[in-house]
């Protein structure tokens, strides 16, 4: 959200959504699904403190991931965070690339 935050007083326009459970999503109908991700929106960045590549169906080619792509890392959490890029930095970047 601070990335967003960041991005939007920059005059970009931004919107978060939310996806926590995607089989119930991809039960939607189609109408539903559009509104929350319209085709038309292209530029889609999903930000997943897991495995990455179950994303990609959600951003399409032209979206990024922020995600893990490697398993057994240990530390604790603001470090495997920084490690993967969950950072606002990171993410605020990575959207801007994709503006």
């Amino acid at each position: 959200m601070a990335a967003a935050q960041t991005l939007q007083q920059e005059g970009h326009r931004i919107r978060v959504v939310s996806l926590p459970c995607t089989e119930r999503f991809d039960k939607q109908d189609e109408a539903y699904k559009e509104s929350v991700l319209p085709k038309q929106v292209r530029n889609r960045l999903a930000i997943e403190a897991s495995i990455e590549g179950f994303w990609q169906r959600y951003v399409g080619l032209d979206g990024k991931v922020i995600g893990m792509n490697s398993f057994g890392e240990s530390a604790p959490a603001g470090v495997l965070f920084k490690h993967f890029g969950f950072t606002k930095e990171n993410v605020t970047e990575t959207a801007r690339s994709m503006l």
